[in-house]
């Protein structure tokens, strides 16, 4: 490898792996065997140290997942292998649009098929051990049967249209950037209805008092809420979560059953109001707007280095050893030139993010007249799903997009309401 940018590349990629490898260990370093008091009596003895444990194979079997990633990229990449499959796919005779299709889609599934080991080693194995998985053998098999699917029917015809928009338009990339958020829009209001229910069952709630609190508080704080309906998360883990759906004045609430079983109507309730609580602060709002400008410099750069005349781009495709500049391998080539920087631009979000949360969680004490509820129903996920309760400071800046349970706890303590 003698080309400057291709080095570059390499250099990035090895140097952000020994940063997660780094703060992986010093998170695994941080463990404390000694219970914080703050959740005594939620977890005993046995169950912290069984979250620590769930703590240390985790972090292990991502440092084996990201160390084999890495060394295959650099393998395949080194070997000459885009530049193989660039040969190949255009021996088909296809335009350039099925060319770019086939292209990406080899990469794709090869991606997919040495993906799933990792994921049935960490489904099976991993969570099985730690009692939280309920996939089995038949669901995990329908459901990357209908990924695929999805992809073909989604994914390629947005590629396509990608493809086509930059071979076909002058200023593609502002063409491109307004159809893709276009159908980013689409998609985040379809899906609910359309896509979600191919994975999982959304029971109507029925009614009693969990509903009847849950629209109490909506009303208070004038929330449109329209739906509430119970997800049945059991089907593949005991983890538990919540969300919301929908734009304008349809939103909609999902509760994974499991939830519902272990915690309070009034803990519910507090974990409701928190993620009303990032409507009323326009929080999803501003992250869209957020995406959709970062959407709009991605594009550009796509143009950069998709462009036949530009140095950058044949600099680029000479690293990969690509003869011909083509939109659909760079953009393979842009997104792991660009994995430096979007780690930055991460690193901005995860701040802002947990800035969001611990905003979140005030209007939920707020809105319930006390921050109790929603302590305790924190403290309950902690247990339920094993939470690293004593993460070290650097994972926590690198990768936490919500606060470590400790320090929203004791945020929601300090407030005066």
């Amino acid at each position: 490898m003698t080309n400057g940018l291709g080095i570059f590349i390499i250099i990035s990629l090895i140097v952000l792996w020994n940063l997660d490898l780094i703060s992986t260990l010093l998170n695994l370093k941080a463990l404390d065997p000694k219970l914080p008091k703050e959740f005594k009596g939620i977890f005993t003895e046995e169950k912290y140290a069984q979250s620590q444990a769930y703590t240390r194979v985790t972090s292990k079997f991502d440092i084996f997942q990201s160390t084999f990633n890495l060394l295959l990229t650099l393998t395949f990449w080194l070997a000459g292998g885009f530049g193989w499959l660039d040969t190949l796919v255009r021996g088909f005779g296809f335009n350039l649009i099925f060319t770019g299709l086939c292209f990406m889609g080899i990469l794709f599934l090869g991606q997919t098929l040495i993906g799933i080991p990792f994921q049935i080693y960490s489904t099976f194995v991993i969570e099985e051990k730690f009692g939280f998985n309920k996939t089995t053998a038949k669901t995990f098999i329908i459901d990357q049967f209908k990924g695929l699917i999805l992809m073909a029917i989604i994914g390629a015809p947005i590629l396509a249209l990608i493809l086509w928009i930059f071979q076909s338009i002058e200023n593609a990339w502002i063409w491109a950037w307004l159809a893709f958020t276009i159908i980013q829009l689409l998609l985040t209001y379809l899906a609910p209805t359309y896509l979600l229910p191919l994975f999982n069952k959304f029971e109507p709630m029925e009614d009693g008092e969990l509903k009847d609190e849950i629209n109490a508080v909506a009303k208070k704080c004038e929330f449109p809420l329209t739906e509430i309906h119970i997800m049945d998360g059991s089907k593949r883990s005991t983890k538990s979560n919540a969300f919301f759906t929908g734009f304008g004045k349809n939103k909609k609430i999902a509760l994974f059953d499991t939830l519902i079983e272990k915690h309070t109507v009034k803990g519910l309730v507090g974990v409701l109001a928190h993620e009303i609580g990032h409507f009323k602060c326009k929080h999803i709002i501003q992250r869209m707007v957020v995406g959709i400008v970062q959407g709009a410099v991605l594009f550009y750069l796509i143009g950069v280095v998709t462009d036949p005349a530009n140095p950058v781009a044949q600099s680029l495709f000479e690293a990969f050893y690509v003869e011909k500049v083509s939109v659909y391998a760079g953009l393979i080539f842009f997104f792991i030139l660009f994995s430096p920087v979007n780690r930055i631009l991460s690193l901005l979000s995860n701040i802002t993010s947990r800035k969001h949360e611990f905003e979140a969680d005030a209007y939920a004490a707020n809105a319930q007249g006390t921050p109790d509820h929603l302590i305790d129903s924190l403290k309950q996920l902690s247990a339920d799903n094993l939470v690293n309760l004593t993460p070290h400071p650097l994972p926590v800046f690198l990768d936490y997009s919500h606060p470590p349970m400790l320090k929203r706890i004791e945020a929601l303590r300090k407030l005066k309401i």
